[in-house]
């Protein structure tokens, strides 16, 4: 993508209404606008983004036998009132009615829906256990939206159900989304730790949030140094191995980590002191198992192979890509810009071209930005006639991981150099080997 030609409003100055580090980075990148109270227009550059995090989570959950469909964000009064939720929820839910005055909402999670999709088709044990997620925007009216897209109204979820005929086949799909969350968030280049949550009036001990560290968290976390050393599920995990999905979830649940909720000072004391970690967290997914609480009022149930119908169990689990990506904002920039994992940033590479109206220079970068191109690498050439300082900045804000620095002094000796945003490194490769370099990583 030229520059020249692309939409990217980046603003020279920190918006004032931004309250932490992602909102302000977020807003002076030019990926989104506010267009009412917690209610965003995504821009070109953090659609990019937004798409390259949905393919990461879509990815895990497909490996993990989770199979995708959509359901609408327009939902019927009647399936919540069905599990006993439309009155209960709150101020929360965006409560409408259509034309002919039946009372409609628009969905804030889809518990009711998906259950109704489900009671409508299975009827038999031998079709679990089942799985089924998306990826959908939601609303929920909070009372005080803030901090962008970390806290807004209208948000982007992926949220997955699962259905199983009992409780030991239902905490093996929660293994399955435990295992698979592991990944997908160690592939954004996140470390993410599994803490025990609170599971409410539903009782039992399912239920987990998965929390980044980070300076501007915004809540105190507490855990064992070890999880940072934990070494993640690999590619050809076998989801079907119960004891080995297992064996993997009591590894990660085995030393003391908790939110400040859950907090229990005694048992972090117990805590050896070299080991203790208390610092601010970001809550980035959640999975819960909650057994029949939809299922049984609902009448979702299968045929047991003894014959008999019986409601299934059931569990849900939530990750929120446009919040994830404020999150890893918080968690990766420095005071130039955001620093982004090379997973899931908007540009692999960006070509500056340092000297505009240069015949070498203009040759040099159109060169590199169409050979980069044909590797297969996300190219943003900065072809716009700006000063060399706004150029280097504007790469900074933006994070791409690699900057191609083209000008005239480093031609003249055949070479161009490149810049890792994370480290600052920088070296001088020959015009000819810059490819190689940069595709050997990809």
């Amino acid at each position: 993508m030229r520059l020249s030609r692309y939409f990217l409003p980046i603003l020279r100055e920190t918006p004032k209404e931004a309250e932490i580090v992602s909102h302000r980075l977020m807003l002076r990148a030019g990926m989104i606008r506010q267009e009412a109270a917690g209610i965003y227009a995504w821009l070109p550059l953090g659609l990019k983004v937004l798409n390259k995090v949905n393919a990461i989570v879509r990815e895990e959950q497909n490996r993990s036998g989770a199979i995708e469909l959509l359901m609408p964000t327009i939902q019927s009064a009647d399936l919540w009132r069905e599990s006993g939720r439309y009155d209960a929820y709150g101020k929360e839910m965006l409560r409408i009615q259509d034309r002919h005055d039946r009372d409609m909402l628009f969905g804030p999670t889809n518990e009711e829906m998906v259950t109704e999709i489900f009671r409508g088709y299975v009827r038999s044990y031998k079709d679990l256990p089942l799985n089924l997620y998306h990826i959908q925007w939601k609303f929920r009216d909070e009372v005080r939206p803030r901090f962008g897209v970390m806290r807004s109204r209208e948000f982007l979820m992926k949220d997955a159900y699962s259905f199983d005929l009992d409780q030991a086949g239902a905490v093996h799909s929660y293994n399955k989304m435990f295992v698979a969350y592991l990944r997908t968030f160690s592939r954004m280049g996140l470390k993410a730790i599994p803490m025990r949550a609170d599971t409410g009036p539903i009782g039992g001990n399912l239920s987990h949030e998965f929390i980044i560290l980070a300076s501007t968290g915004e809540s105190e976390v507490f855990c064992h140094a070890d999880y940072l050393n934990f070494d993640i599920p690999p590619a050809d995990t076998n989801f079907d191995d119960v004891a080995g999905l297992q064996s993997t979830v009591d590894k990660w649940t085995s030393l003391y980590a908790a939110t400040s909720e859950m907090h229990d000072e005694a048992a972090f004391n117990a805590v050896s002191e070299d080991k203790k970690m208390s610092a601010r967290g970001i809550e980035v997914g959640h999975i819960f198992y909650f057994g029949t609480k939809y299922s049984e009022p609902m009448g979702a149930k299968v045929m047991g192979p003894d014959g008999q119908e019986k409601p299934v169990h059931m569990g849900s689990y939530g990750i929120g890509p446009s919040r994830l990506i404020a999150a890893i904002i918080e968690a990766s920039h420095d005071e130039n810009g955001i620093i982004w994992p090379e997973a899931v940033a908007p540009f692999d590479v960006a070509v500056l071209n340092l000297k505009i109206g240069d015949a070498a220079t203009d040759a040099a970068s159109e060169r590199l930005y169409r050979e980069l191109g044909a590797a297969g690498r996300d190219v943003l050439y900065d072809d716009r006639d700006e000063r060399p300082g706004g150029k280097f900045a504007t790469a900074d804000l933006i994070g791409v991981p690699w900057q191609i620095l083209v000008g005239p002094k480093g031609l003249a000796e055949g070479k161009v150099e490149l810049k890792n945003r994370a480290t600052g490194d920088r070296e001088h490769l020959a015009l000819d080997d810059v490819v190689a370099r940069l595709t050997i990583r990809k």
